[in-house]
């Protein structure tokens, strides 16, 4: 390879996000509904309300490379948040796989949903092995350094989540139930409730009210309770809508 004149910055000659693998891995299994529905509803209630939504991204599954040594290494988070930057590649295109040598911004928060083959790597059980890729606990904590990892367990609905402080995570006290970030403005807790016709506690963000974030299906739903309250007020009253 012949060296150009000027070098080019180091950013431009390693592979791009079009350059690396993005598909779900074939020896990883189908998702199963709880990783498809806790994601999502993690989601639609994720409304930082200090940073506008072209500066946010969500992510699910998405390939994340983070050692520029080892281009092809990469972990694959349940679900994690980036604010600050464009949601968008380049300001125009959706990412297939978020690649941290490009992007330059950590993941604010990340998200790991326990499973009984996984438990141990997620939380900082195991030991790397020798010439072999880092494990999740020690990406997040030393290499890309997310603020905040959350832990859940859904078989025995625990929640662990662990603050970056100075070179190391430390646990936070969850005892009720409630993370606040304020970085970001906003709190995850479980909530008692029924998602996707699924009766459960679900992880999900809270306002600084302490109240919980509504879905847009919620929303929606709560717009449509108001009008009809508003319509039995104005019968009551004697008052035709169309005439207002």
């Amino acid at each position: 390879m012949y060296q150009t004149d000027p070098p080019l910055p180091a950013k431009d000659t390693l592979p791009t996000m079009y350059d690396l693998p993005s598909e779900y891995p074939e020896d990883a299994g189908l998702p199963d509904e709880f990783h498809i529905f806790q994601p999502r509803l993690l989601r639609d209630t994720f409304l930082p309300p200090n940073y506008p939504l072209d500066e946010v991204l969500v992510a699910t599954d998405l390939n994340l490379y983070y050692d520029v040594h080892h281009p092809l290494w990469y972990k694959r988070p349940d679900w994690f948040a980036v604010v600050g930057g464009s949601r968008f590649y380049e300001q125009r295109d959706l990412r297939l796989s978020y690649v941290m040598w490009q992007e330059g911004i950590a993941p604010f928060v990340m998200v790991e949903l326990l499973s009984p083959g996984t438990e141990k790597e997620d939380l900082g059980q195991t030991l790397r092995e020798i010439n072999q890729p880092p494990t999740k606990w020690e990406v997040y904590e030393r290499i890309i350094r997310v603020p905040y990892y959350v832990v859940f367990d859904r078989y025995t609905d625990k929640l662990q989540c662990f603050q970056l402080v100075a070179n190391s995570y430390q646990e936070i006290d969850v005892s009720d139930r409630k993370i606040w970030m304020p970085g970001i403005q906003l709190g995850l807790g479980l909530w008692q409730g029924s998602y996707e016709g699924i009766e459960r506690l679900w992880l999900r963000w809270y306002d600084n009210a302490g109240n919980w974030i509504s879905t847009p299906l919620e929303q929606l739903e709560q717009e449509k309770l108001r009008a009809n309250k508003l319509a039995a007020k104005l019968q009551e009253l004697g008052i035709n809508p169309d005439d207002l």
